[in-house]
């Protein structure tokens, strides 16, 4: 009797919890592809951990899924409209942002792993930190074909999405209750985030 109530109490929350969390993920994951100041490697982390604790058996997977093809579709939406502003004499607004989160030193790095790494160099700069615009900019000024920058995008986006998963499921085995879980998730992937910043800052007075 007892296993009967908390399955009828688990199971409505849970359902309620997917039928807003995947739509939310997504659009959140998307809007930080294109607005790149949203977290989206803590949302995919904290979306792990709450799926970490569920009884849904893809649950995981579809967070994997929804990430993943969240972040791909925001990358190639970006790009396209960076290619337009490209194309325009006046550029746009938004190769205008693409530009503002590249600094020079950056930049440069990332068009000397664009040749000498093709399209591959993509799912590293997916990874690193702050790693993602510099990486498409030196795309953009290559002029690379949308479709191939897709072509390299696509694996990028899984490798991305598989490894925030990761830290996300680390977290929910390592607390018991979620909401543990998603705060040493998002600890953690906002410490990662902020790995760049606090290099640039501790190089500039040596380089100096």
């Amino acid at each position: 009797m007892s296993f009967a109530a908390a399955s009828t109490t688990t199971l409505p929350l849970e359902s309620t919890q997917q039928a807003i969390g995947y739509p939310s993920l997504f659009l959140l994951v998307l809007v930080g592809a294109l607005v790149p100041v949203v977290p989206t490697g803590a949302l995919v982390s904290s979306a792990a951990v709450v799926a970490f604790h569920q009884t849904a058996p893809f649950a995981l997977a579809l967070v994997f899924v929804v990430g993943a093809l969240a972040a791909f579709l925001g990358d190639v939406a970006l790009y396209w409209l960076g290619q337009r502003g490209m194309r325009s004499r006046s550029g746009s607004r938004w190769l205008a942002r693409i530009r503002d989160r590249a600094p020079e030193d950056r930049l440069a790095q990332a068009q000397q792993k664009l040749d000498d790494h093709g399209v591959a160099v993509l799912t590293l700069s997916r990874l690193l930190p702050a790693g993602r615009i510099p990486v498409m900019l030196a795309c953009l000024m290559a002029r690379m074909p949308l479709r191939d920058f897709a072509r390299g995008d696509a694996p990028a986006c899984l490798a991305w999405a598989a490894t925030y998963q990761l830290i996300g499921i680390l977290g929910g085995s390592l607390f018991p209750k979620p909401w543990e879980g998603v705060v040493a998730a998002v600890v953690l992937t906002l410490a990662i985030s902020s790995v760049p910043g606090v290099w640039r800052r501790m190089r500039g007075p040596a380089a100096s």
